[in-house]
């Protein structure tokens, strides 16, 4: 994983997000209308609040679709993490580790996609970003 940079305004984003959950935010990104977090596995309680209430606030407050995903170390959990609720079977990684196959139903491939396209999207930047791998594909027999 190469250093992660983040712009002034990035900075800011996290910086509000942070005061309005509580929750420690290590990245964000966005796509389009959508803005995602990345959060510690202890700070997703915080994060969401007593039924979303948090994440209503941030909506709120940034105007965007907010998500937000718990932070793993490693890509299948990741993967998994990002597309929840969806049930993912299985994570594979190409042998040039450019690409990233992602096994699940049928009837979650509308999930996994996201409205758009952008969860889809959202996970093409944070696999690329945290394992090198930016091309996703579905496998959804």
């Amino acid at each position: 994983m190469s250093k992660i940079r983040l712009g002034a305004e990035d900075i800011q984003s996290i910086n509000l997000f942070e005061k309005l959950t509580g929750a420690k935010a290590r990245d964000i990104v966005h796509e389009g209308d959508t803005i995602c977090f990345l959060v510690n596995k202890e700070d997703m309680g915080l994060a969401i609040g007593k039924k979303g209430c948090n994440i209503e606030k941030a909506k709120t407050a940034f105007g965007k679709n907010i998500y937000v995903i718990e932070y793993a170390e490693d890509l299948s959990t990741l993967a998994k993490n990002i597309f929840y609720p969806a049930e993912i079977r299985n994570v594979r990684l190409s042998g040039d580790g450019k690409t990233i196959t992602i096994t699940s139903f049928r009837k979650h491939r509308r999930t996994i996609i996201g409205p758009g396209g952008e969860r889809i999207k959202l996970a093409r930047k944070l696999t690329d970003r945290y394992f090198g791998a930016g091309d996703i594909n579905i496998d959804a027999p």
